[in-house]
C-alpha cells in the first residue's frame, strides 16, 4: 500500500468525517472482488491491510474437515497438522496466496467499488444528521427552482420545497437565505432526500421557540397553533409560573418579538392568545381582537356560541370568516358567533349564567394586538355560518 493511499484515507477522513475503519473495510471487501476476479479463484479469501507497515496480503482461508470435498475450501486434519499441529477439525487454516502482480489489477479494479462505498457511508453519515432535525427549523439558500419544487441548499444537501408547502404570496430568487421546516427525510438510490416547509405550523412554533427565551426554557408553553400560511396565525400559550405574562412575553416590548416573526414570514399576522383548560375563557380569549359577552357551551357536541357586541360582530368573525374559523381551529371547539341584538331576539342572551371572566379582563388581551397590528373587518354578517357558506361557495366557482 502507497503512502499516497494512506494520505488519501487520512483526507476522507477529515473533510468527509468518514471513519478510516469503515473506508478500510470498503478497500477489503473491494479487493477480494478484484482477486476473485481476475484470478478465477472460487476459493474463500481474506484480504489485510496493514496500516502502519503499508502492505496488503491476501490469504486462502479452508475449513478442516476429516474428509475433503472441495479442495478450494477445504483441508484435511491430516494436512493442516503439516501446516502446524496444534490445528484441530473445525478450525480454519489461512495460506497467503497474494499473486506479484496483484496491486496494479487491485487498483484498478477496486477503485469504483470503494468510491461506491465511501459514497454510501457518506449518504449514511447525511441521513444520520438529518434524520435527528426532522421537525427542527433550518437555515437554506434557494439554490434552483422548477414549476413544481423549490430546491434549498442546506449545506451537504439540496431539500425538496414543494409549491404545495411554499406560501403564496412569497416570492423566491436564486441565493435568498430563507428559514424553512423540515417534514421528512427518506433514503433514496440517490441519498438523502430532505423535505421541507414553509407553510407547516412547526415553522411557527420554532421561530417562537427562537425569539422567545421564555418559550425556549420551558416557562412559556405553546398549546396550540391555527395557521393560514401568509395570511394570519394565531398560537394559544400558558404558564404556571405566576409572575410572567404569557402573551405579554410572545408579544415583547412594543411587538417587537412578534413582529420579528411575522417579518420572517412574509407579513403574516400572528395572534397571540392565553390557554385555559375552561371552554369559555380560551373560546372567548381565542376570538382576539374582538370583544366577547358571552361563551354558551354544548359539551356534547363540543360546540360554543359566543355572543359579541353588535359593533364587534366584523371583528369577531373576521375577514371572510378568518378569525372565526382560526379560533375553532385553535380551541378544537365549533363556534357560532351571534350579535348582541340577534341573541336577545333568540332570547339566549342575557342569561342567568353569564361569563365567567370580566369583560375588561379579557378586553386587556386585546389591546396588545391592537398595538401591533391592524385588524381588517368585513361587513357585518348574521353569524359566522354565513361567512363559511360564503367562502364554500367562492371555492366551488
Amino acid at each position: 500500500m502507497s503512502s499516497e493511499l494512506l494520505d488519501a484515507l487520512t483526507a476522507l477522513e477529515q473533510q468527509k468525517g468518514i471513519s478510516r475503519d469503515v473506508i478500510v473495510d470498503a478497500i477489503e471487501a473491494a479487493l477480494v472482488t478484484a482477486y476473485k476476479r481476475n484470478f478465477n479463484q472460487a476459493q474463500n479469501v481474506r484480504v489485510d491491510l496493514n496500516l502502519n507497515k503499508g502492505t496488503m496480503a491476501v490469504y486462502s482461508r479452508k475449513d478442516v474437515v476429516e474428509e475433503v470435498e472441495d479442495e478450494r475450501l477445504q483441508i484435511s486434519l491430516e494436512d493442516a497438522q503439516l501446516i502446524n499441529p496444534v490445528y484441530e477439525l473445525t478450525d480454519i487454516v489461512e495460506e497467503e496466496v497474494t499473486p506479484r502482480d496483484f496491486g496494479r489489477i487491485a487498483a484498478q479494479t477496486a477503485k469504483q467499488v470503494v468510491t461506491q462505498r465511501v459514497r454510501e457511508a457518506e449518504r449514511g453519515l447525511i441521513y444520520e444528521e438529518y434524520i435527528d432535525r426532522e421537525e427542527d427549523i433550518v437555515n437554506g439558500i434557494v439554490e434552483r427552482m422548477d414549476p413544481k419544487n423549490l430546491f434549498v441548499g442546506l449545506g451537504k444537501v439540496e431539500a425538496v420545497l414543494p409549491s404545495s408547502e411554499q406560501i403564496q404570496t412569497e416570492s423566491y430568487a436564486p441565493h435568498d437565505r430563507i428559514k424553512v421546516y423540515i417534514t421528512k427525510v427518506e433514503r433514496t438510490a440517490r441519498g438523502p432526500q430532505v423535505f421541507v416547509s414553509r407553510t407547516h405550523p412547526g415553522l411557527l412554533r420554532r421561530l417562537f421557540e427562537l425569539e422567545v427565551p421564555e418559550i425556549y426554557d420551558g416557562t412559556v408553553e405553546i398549546k396550540s397553533i391555527a395557521r393560514e400560511a401568509g395570511d394570519r396565525s394565531k398560537i394559544s400559550v400558558y404558564t404556571t409560573n405566576e409572575e410572567v405574562d404569557p402573551v405579554g412575553s410572545c408579544v415583547g416590548s412594543r411587538g417587537a418579538r412578534v413582529q420579528t416573526i411575522s417579518n420572517e414570514l412574509n407579513g403574516e399576522k400572528v395572534d397571540i392568545v392565553e390557554w385555559s383548560e375552561d371552554p369559555v375563557i380560551f373560546v372567548a380569549n381565542a376570538l382576539s381582537p374582538s370583544k366577547v359577552i358571552d361563551v354558551q357551551v354544548n359539551e356534547e357536541e363540543r360546540s360554543t356560541t359566543v355572543v359579541v357586541p353588535d359593533y364587534q360582530l366584523s371583528l369577531a368573525i373576521g375577514k371572510r370568516g378568518q378569525n372565526a374559523r382560526l379560533a375553532a381551529k385553535l380551541t378544537g371547539w365549533k363556534i357560532d358567533i351571534k350579535s348582541e341584538t340577534d341573541a336577545r331576539e333568540l332570547g339566549i342572551y342575557p342569561r342567568e349564567e353569564s361569563l365567567a371572566v370580566p369583560l375588561e379582563e379579557l378586553e386587556a388581551n386585546t389591546d396588545e394586538f391592537l398595538e401591533a397590528y391592524e385588524y381588517e373587518e368585513e361587513t357585518p354578517a348574521e353569524s359566522v355560518e354565513d361567512f363559511d357558506l360564503y367562502a364554500d361557495e367562492e371555492k366551488e366557482d
